[in-house]
């Protein structure tokens, strides 16, 4: 059993891959929203449990974005920029999550 819950542990760990920290989420955080980037295989379910087990909060509602890769040219050579996901967390008031 205890196997189980270090795997389970484990693979949580890969579902948010950074905290998301652009002026757009600063402005969100004052609020009790908070932005992650997430796994492109993460759904709603696994950023709540992951949210729960690494920050010791339960999320009240979560939202998935999905960013499109997006076309750019740097000197002269075209090229594209990642894309991926990104996920909006919203805690209830009173609740915080703390970034090193």
């Amino acid at each position: 059993m205890t196997t189980q819950t270090a795997q389970q542990k484990k693979d949580l760990a890969g579902v948010l891959i950074r905290p998301r920290i652009t002026e757009k989420a600063s402005f969100l955080g004052e609020g009790n929203v908070y932005t992650f980037d997430v796994a492109k295989r993460a759904t709603k379910a696994d950023v709540a449990r992951a949210i729960t087990a690494l920050y010791k909060v339960k999320p009240v509602r979560v939202n998935i974005v999905t960013i499109h890769p997006k076309r750019v040219t740097v000197r002269g050579i075209p090229g594209t920029k990642g894309g991926g996901k990104k996920a909006l967390v919203f805690l209830k008031e009173g609740d915080k999550i703390e970034f090193v």
